[in-house]
């Protein structure tokens, strides 16, 4: 990652407040980072539950998980 620069001590940028439905959080997103992976050499995406575990973990990751009222 050429051109980042991290900071130790910086805020961090995620987790995302999640108020609602993202339209940049689409089936394309999921695709894309799919692709990546499958570039960086990892195994393809073949079986309908690993692009649902990938589309939740980046989910996860994006935004602020819903407070439980448990």
């Amino acid at each position: 990652m050429s051109g980042t620069a991290f900071r130790f001590g910086a805020e961090r940028s995620y987790p995302l407040a999640h108020a609602g439905p993202d339209p940049r959080f689409s089936e394309s997103l999921v695709n894309s980072v799919a692709a990546v992976l499958v570039g960086y050499g990892y195994p393809r995406f073949a079986a309908l539950e690993d692009w649902a575990a990938l589309e939740s973990a980046l989910a996860a990751f994006l935004y602020t998980p819903q407070e439980s009222n448990a």
